[in-house]
């Protein structure tokens, strides 16, 4: 006897399934034979028709203003170069960056992608081959000329020889060959030697369909930009028929089918009503004509058109104060929390997309500019594109200044410390910017001041010299410091009298050396 279970077999077919509510009475919900149920996602890869894409481009603002913000949002606060650098040495590299148009060519790039949905910019190197990976050590001085921007119909990818080196650039083309007809036309272009950007990201299939590229921006919104557009030109042709007068004419289609004089005197006539309808004219009509005005009202068109342009914004993850330039109205509202967030996201998609292209451009440019490789500390940081007011960045940095200064008198921090600290808060503050690294290690290195003991305050040096932890300062050598000069058996100096600051920072002790150094110095009866 078989344990075997009887197989049943199911004839093959579909079903329909739906997870959600339905009242089939009622047609109610999705797949009740409803409208709804009908509606469907087409199919419209615009992305696909470059010429579509530029007639919109160039024919709507709404359209530039989508593509062109953003991209010029990417680059508009810049970058801080952090690192070993002077301070020369850095502003020769910014100088660097615009001076071959390095900006101009990362927008551009960003721009292109956005509206075809993809884009690559070269480096160019004078002196070396683009069909060659790009080696920074090889890189001479005074190479590095800028960036070409190249769209994505301007190349031909190599789809069949692919980069299988792991990395960020995996599975993209070892080499994009530039189509003729266009600059560089039919150079061939190593992976290296590129910054890539894509528009809309595309899963792996979507993205072999579309030649290994992104999806334009506009694909999503296209429909939106329809309704919009469309309800924009609605309401002006409306404008056109706000007031219409309407004459009713006895036996006028008798005129019209004798013409001649007879339809020549209804028109004349309705030319003399016409010019004398003026603010101190007067409609004269036969005694059997009548005469109607129709005015028509705008109502609710506003809130329509309001709409509509909010799906765009929300769409495009543009703010209505970005995109179309208007304040949000309401109580409390000014579009700052809005832009704030609009900011995070371009900061998201900088530290996403072109903090490795910016890397690249930055060492080839260093080498370009200076001969050198960077040194190991070498890195930099988007600026963040929310500025501070003035009287903010003065704010926090009195605040900031109190507080290191508190620490300082305190001995819970000693001079190279504080002298960190300040610097790091110039980088918000845009205050203690001249602050340098040689500074920092001299202040470390240099002896202690009168009076100051590692690691012991003022009162305590005191206390040590007679017991009773006599009160002094520096303005008062007979106090701590000249009691710790008499322990430690050497006679007193006479140091040149302290410069008072700001309360809670301390004090300035002019140690008049050969090289007439500043340092702060810890008093010590705070």
């Amino acid at each position: 006897m078989s344990d075997a279970k009887p197989r049943v077999r199911v004839q093959a077919g579909s079903a329909r399934t739906t997870d959600s509510f339905q009242n089939l009475q009622a047609r109610l919900g999705y797949g009740a034979n409803n409208l709804a149920s009908h509606a469907r996602y087409a199919y419209n890869p615009i992305t696909r028709n470059r010429q579509q894409l530029d007639w919109m481009y160039r024919g709507s603002w709404i359209v530039g203003a989508a593509v062109d913000a953003p991209a010029d949002d990417m680059v508009k606060a810049g970058i801080k170069i952090k690192g070993s650098l002077s301070p020369d040495d850095i502003q020769k590299l910014e100088t660097l960056l615009v001076r071959t148009g390095t900006w101009t060519g990362i927008a551009n790039t960003t721009r292109w992608s956005r509206l075809y949905g993809g884009a690559i910019g070269v480096l160019l190197i004078q002196g070396q081959d683009l069909s060659t990976e790009l080696r920074i050590d090889t890189v001479a001085r005074g190479a590095y000329k800028g960036i070409y921007v190249l769209d994505r119909w301007m190349l031909t990818p190599s789809l069949t020889d692919l980069v299988r080196e792991p990395g960020p650039c995996l599975g993209q083309p070892m080499y994009y060959d530039v189509n003729a007809g266009v600059p560089m036309g039919g150079a061939r272009i190593h992976y290296s030697r590129v910054i890539r950007l894509d528009g809309v990201e595309l899963s792996y299939w979507e993205r072999v369909a579309e030649m290994g590229w992104g999806l334009s921006v506009l694909e999503r919104i296209y429909d939106r930009l329809i309704a919009f557009d469309s309800t924009t030109n609605g309401a002006a042709q409306l404008v056109y028929k706000a007031h219409l007068r309407v004459m009713k004419v006895k036996d006028l289609r008798t005129a019209i089918a004798a013409g001649g004089r007879a339809i020549e005197g209804v028109v004349k006539n309705l030319e003399m009503i016409r010019a004398m309808q003026t603010n101190e004219g007067m409609t004269v009509v036969d005694a059997e004509d009548e005469f109607v005005p129709h005015t028509y009202t705008f109502s609710g068109l506003s809130d329509i058109l309001l709409q509509f342009a909010q799906q765009l914004s929300g769409a495009l993850g543009v703010p209505m104060v970005r995109l179309f330039g208007q304040t949000p109205t309401g109580l409390n509202t000014n579009g700052e929390s809005d832009l704030r967030t609009y900011y995070d996201q371009i900061g998201q998609y900088q530290r996403a997309n072109l903090t490795e292209p910016m890397t690249k451009i930055l060492h080839v440019a260093h080498k370009s500019l200076t001969g050198k490789l960077p040194e190991a500390d070498f890195d930099f940081e988007f600026s963040p594109l929310w500025q501070l007011t003035d009287e903010q960045k003065a704010s926090i940095a009195s605040t900031v200044g109190t507080t290191i200064g508190a620490a300082f008198n305190d001995g819970i921090i000693d001079q190279p410390t504080a002298m960190k600290e300040l610097k790091q808060s110039s980088e918000t503050t845009g205050i203690f910017t001249n602050i340098t690294d040689d500074m920092i290690e001299e202040a470390d290195l240099a002896p202690p001041a009168f009076g100051e003991t590692p690691g012991a305050s003022g009162a305590e040096l005191g206390a040590q010299a007679d017991g009773s932890g006599a009160e002094g300062s520096l303005a008062n050598p007979g106090g701590d410091e000249a009691g710790a000069a008499a322990v430690a058996g050497e006679p007193t100096p006479s140091p040149t009298p302290p410069m008072p600051l700001a309360a809670g920072v301390g004090r300035l002790d002019l140690n008049l050396d050969p090289q007439t150094r500043v340092r702060l110095v810890r008093p010590a009866n705070g």
